[in-house]
C-alpha cells in the first residue's frame, strides 16, 4: 500500500498548484473549497469559502457544489491536504480543481483577506445536528439560517406550519402580520394557537409558541392590517434591509396584488399558498426571474366562483401540508438549493392525495412586471374585489 508521501507525490504530478496573488484577483470568480477540518476551519477562514472536511469529501461535495465546471481553489493549512483533496476532486469529475500552495497558513501570512466564520454553539450544533449532517446545509447553511429573516402574511392556516417549521430549522428572524384575535374557530387547523390563549392578539400567540419551540429566534409582530400606507415599511423590515423571502398566507386578492407589487419594487421573493377544503397550491414567485401573481390572476375572478373558506369550509389538516411546502420552499430560497417553484404551480388534492405541477409563464403584457410596464404605484385595491374573495381557495 502507498504511503502518504508516496501519494502525494503521485497527486502533485496531476494537480496544478496556484500561489496567493493569482487568486486573490480572483476571488469573486472561483469557488473556494476549504477542506480542513471544523476546528481549523473556526480559526479562520478565506471569504466565502465552502467548507467540506477532507475525509467527507467524496460523500458531501457533490451536494456542496454541484457545478462541476466551475474553477475550484481548494485549500487546506499548508497544501498538502490540499493537493490529494484537488486529485479527489478531478476523479469525481471537476476538472477545474487546483490547490492553493501554502494553503491558509501562507495566505494569512502574505496579509491577504480572511475572516472568522460564525460558528455553532454546542447547544445549536446538538440542535441543528440532523441539518449539520445533509450537506447541502451543512455547518454554513445552518449558519446562514440563523442570520436570515422571513416574514410571515398571516398566523392563521398556513402560517402556523410554516412558522413553526421555519422555528425548528433555526431561522433567525422571523416577522409576523396579523390583525386578528385567536378564536375557538380558529384551532381546528392554526396550531400555533390554543385554548389558552382565545381571546389573545394573534401575533402575541405566535411570538409564544416561536419563542418557546426555539429560543434562537428573533420575533417581529406587526400587529396592524397590511395596507398602503405600511407594507413599504413592514418589507423593509426592523433593520431596514429587507426581509429575505415573504411567506404569503393572505386570503384575499386586494391584499395579494398589493403584496405582489411591493414584492416587485422591492425584489423579495414571494412563497405563495392557498387552501379551499380538500386542496391546496403553492407557488414561488421571484422578482423578474419568473412570473408574478399578476401573470398568475390578472385580475380577480366574480365573488361567487371563489367563496372563502369560511363559506365553504376546509379540511383541518390542509393546511399542515401546504404550510408546510411553503416553508421547503422558504428554506431552499434561503440556502439557493434545489429548484424552487419559480414557473410552476404545485397542486395538491388531498381527496385523490395526488399532486400535480403545471407550468406558469410570464405575461410578457403583464402590467407590473413586463419589461415596458408603467413604474410600480403602490395603492390599496380594495375595489377590486371582495374584502374575503379569493382565488379557488383561502389561507384559513
Amino acid at each position: 500500500m502507498a504511503t502518504t508521501r508516496e501519494l502525494l507525490s503521485q497527486a502533485k504530478g496531476s494537480v496544478h498548484e496556484v500561489q496567493g496573488d493569482e487568486v486573490e484577483p480572483r476571488l469573486a470568480e472561483v469557488v473556494l473549497l476549504d477542506v480542513r477540518e471544523a476546528d481549523e476551519y473556526e480559526q479562520g477562514a478565506l471569504p466565502g469559502a465552502v467548507h467540506v472536511p477532507r475525509g467527507f469529501l467524496e460523500f458531501q461535495v457533490e451536494g456542496r457544489i454541484p457545478d462541476k465546471t466551475a474553477p475550484i481553489v481548494v485549500y487546506c493549512a499548508v497544501g498538502a491536504r490540499s493537493v490529494l483533496a484537488a486529485k479527489t476532486m478531478q476523479e469525481l469529475g471537476y476538472h477545474n480543481a487546483v490547490s492553493l500552495a501554502g494553503g491558509f497558513t501562507r495566505w494569512k501570512d502574505e496579509g491577504r483577506p480572511w475572516k472568522t466564520p460564525r460558528s455553532l454553539t454546542p447547544e445549536q450544533r446538538n440542535r441543528y445536528h440532523r441539518h449539520l449532517l445533509v450537506s447541502e446545509v451543512g455547518v454554513e447553511g445552518q449558519v446562514k439560517l440563523l442570520e436570515s429573516k422571513v416574514l410571515l402574511l398571516g398566523a392563521g392556516g398556513l402560517g402556523s406550519p410554516a412558522a413553526l417549521y421555519l422555528t425548528a430549522a433555526g431561522v433567525g428572524t422571523i416577522g409576523v402580520v396579523d390583525m386578528d384575535v385567536v378564536d375557538a374557530s380558529n384551532l381546528q387547523r392554526q396550531i400555533l394557537h390554543s385554548m389558552d390563549r382565545l381571546g389573545d392578539r394573534k401575533v402575541d400567540s405566535a411570538k409564544k409558541s416561536i419563542v418557546a419551540l426555539n429560543p434562537d429566534v428573533n420575533v417581529v409582530t406587526y400587529d396592524v392590517r397590511l395596507g398602503a400606507d405600511n407594507v413599504e415599511d413592514i418589507f423593509d423590515g426592523p433593520s431596514g434591509d429587507g426581509w429575505d423571502v415573504i411567506i404569503d398566507g393572505t386570503d384575499n386578492f386586494s391584499t395579494r396584488y398589493l403584496v405582489n407589487d411591493v414584492s416587485l419594487l422591492k425584489r423579495i421573493p414571494v412563497v405563495h399558498g392557498s387552501i379551499f377544503r380538500f386542496e391546496g397550491q403553492v407557488t414561488v414567485f421571484d422578482p423578474y426571474r419568473g412570473p408574478c401573481y399578476r401573470c398568475l390572476v390578472p385580475e380577480p375572478p366574480p365573488a361567487e366562483l371563489a367563496p372563502s373558506c369560511a363559506e365553504a369550509g376546509v379540511l383541518g389538516v390542509l393546511p399542515g401540508v401546504v404550510g408546510s411546502i411553503q416553508a421547503v420552499e422558504a428554506i431552499k430560497l434561503l440556502l439557493g438549493i434545489g429548484e424552487p417553484l419559480v414557473g410552476r404551480l404545485l397542486a395538491y388534492d388531498a381527496l385523490e392525495e395526488s399532486f400535480h405541477t403545471f407550468k406558469v409563464r410570464r405575461d410578457p403584457e403583464c402590467p407590473a412586471c413586463a419589461e415596458d410596464a408603467a413604474p410600480i404605484v403602490i395603492a390599496e385595491y380594495d375595489e377590486l374585489c371582495l374584502p374575503h374573495a379569493i382565488e379557488l381557495s383561502a389561507a384559513g
